[in-house]
């Protein structure tokens, strides 16, 4: 094995010379900028917690320093929509596709708002001022959808309270109790025993779920009244005249049309016209293992979704979890040019090939800590390969990509990410222009640091330009 991972390290440090004049460190990025954190404390974006995405201070950086004046933007994996927000206040037109069920929820209610503003604050102050849901009989009828994942989420009084809520929802109007039911959503995490923790949900030691092998106490757990209350008035305040919503619908300049498809891109790139946008802005999921399905667990079961449909979920999202099986309908969606294409050049990549043998090496010996990484990490490669052939028959000559993302580690074997990807790009039709490099890097998981030293992890942004 040792031999394996040295051969992988020679690899490497190869594909890392022949991008080394593009690979340049950018100080005028950062972690909190490349990333949730930056968005965390401003208007609107702080009404949801979504940690998995980057900031608009990011797409504004982005639009400015590649020049992107006029257009109409794609992101195929646009979260809570971020990117698009950020490039309508910019005048470009924008689409993106969402997979996750939360995430094409918050882009369809700040849009609803939009032209709204004074008409959803009074309902919002209305129900802030009155709480209805404390004056609704007991909801026999109305229950919390739970999953098989989130039974038990909530102490009893706090379920009792919140299902009250639900049930006053059905006097308003769709677009009121939408923003209502949104609002509830913001909160779940708050008044629950759980705590989002990347791959799973973690459990407070007050659940009466089994607990792991060291007790977790998440702090004070708010009673939904608590947590409602506040939201509401969050909310309200960035609803003012001057606030949050001139951030996002700026008064004194045109605002891009924004439009979203639900589903996953790799169904919904191939129904796309040729050649119809002029940049893509993205970040996509990270192969590190993150289920988002488990994470958003109690947004998604809030939402309807159920056993069957979150399976289904797991299952369409590009490979990101050790849970993600083969996708054999791949061949049907691709155009066949496009599927050969993107085929020959994952199977070409000779420095991936390496690490895949490596891990499916390890995966023998019973030295990973679950066996479905390689499958993971295969799948991973080869549906972005997929995803970037066909984004390149999207956009017109000149277009420009800006991706976001991180390289990772698995047994040992550093896998650069973003060489891979830029590699595919290259033969896809791209120029990689500059592969920008963040000061600080990242550190390794605590397994990988304890078996193998700690090693950091480059963090960067991609950006490659559609050969004419």
């Amino acid at each position: 094995m040792l031999d394996a991972l040295e051969v992988i390290q020679t690899q490497n440090a190869e594909l890392e010379r022949r991008f080394a004049d593009r690979l340049r460190v950018n100080s005028r990025l950062n972690r909190q900028l490349v990333s949730f954190q930056a968005n965390k404390n401003k208007p609107i974006y702080r009404w949801f917690k979504y940690k998995e995405g980057f900031s608009e201070a990011l797409v504004q950086y982005l639009v400015q320093a590649l020049q992107i004046g006029s257009g109409k933007m794609l992101d195929p994996f646009a979260g809570t929509g971020t990117a698009l927000f950020a490039a309508s206040n910019h005048g470009l037109d924008s689409l993106g596709i969402e997979l996750l069920p939360v995430g094409y929820e918050i882009i369809q209610v700040r849009q609803q708002i939009h032209g709204r503003e004074d008409e959803m604050k009074a309902v919002v102050d209305r129900w802030r001022k009155e709480r209805p849901w404390l004056k609704s009989p007991e909801p026999l009828e109305v229950v919390f959808p739970h999953l098989r994942i989130t039974s038990g989420a909530f102490p009893h009084d706090t379920e009792l309270v919140l299902r009250q809520y639900m049930a006053a929802l059905s006097s308003e109007p769709p677009k009121a109790a939408r923003l209502l039911r949104f609002a509830a959503m913001c909160v779940l995490e708050e008044i629950s025993y759980t705590r989002k923790d990347g791959q799973y949900l973690r459990w407070d030691y007050r659940a009466t779920r089994k607990q792991g092998a060291k007790p977790f106490n998440k702090g004070k757990i708010l009673t939904f009244d608590e947590a409602i209350t506040s939201k509401l008035r969050q909310i309200s305040d960035d609803l003012q005249p001057n606030q949050g919503m001139l951030e996002l619908f700026p008064v004194n300049q045109p605002h891009g049309n924004i439009q979203i498809i639900e589903g996953s891109c790799l169904e919904h790139l191939p129904k796309l016209e040729t050649a119809s946008f002029d940049c893509l802005i993205t970040s996509p999921p990270y192969v590190n293992r993150y289920d988002y399905t488990r994470t958003y667990a109690l947004e998604l079961a809030m939402l309807g979704v159920d056993e069957y449909r979150l399976r289904d979920l797991r299952q369409s999202m590009v490979s990101c979890t050790v849970e993600n099986k083969d996708k054999p309908e791949l061949m049907t969606l691709f155009s066949p040019e496009r599927y050969r294409a993107a085929s020959a050049s994952f199977e070409g990549q000779s420095e991936l090939q390496s690490i895949l043998d490596y891990l499916e090496k390890l995966r023998g010996a019973k030295a990973l800590n679950n066996p479905g990484i390689p499958r993971m990490v295969r799948n991973y490669f080869f549906e972005m390969a997929l995803v970037i052939f066909d984004c390149a028959r999207l956009l017109r000559p000149g277009g420009t990509v800006a991706m976001v993302n991180d390289n990772v580690r698995y047994g040992g074997a550093i896998i650069p990410v973003d060489l891979i990807l830029s590699d595919f790009a290259e033969q896809a039709g791209f120029d990689v222009e500059v592969i920008w490099v963040l000061p600080t890097g990242k550190g390794n998981s605590s397994q990988q640091m304890g078996a193998h030293g700690r090693e950091e992890l480059r963090k960067c942004i991609y950006i490659w330009r559609r050969r004419g």
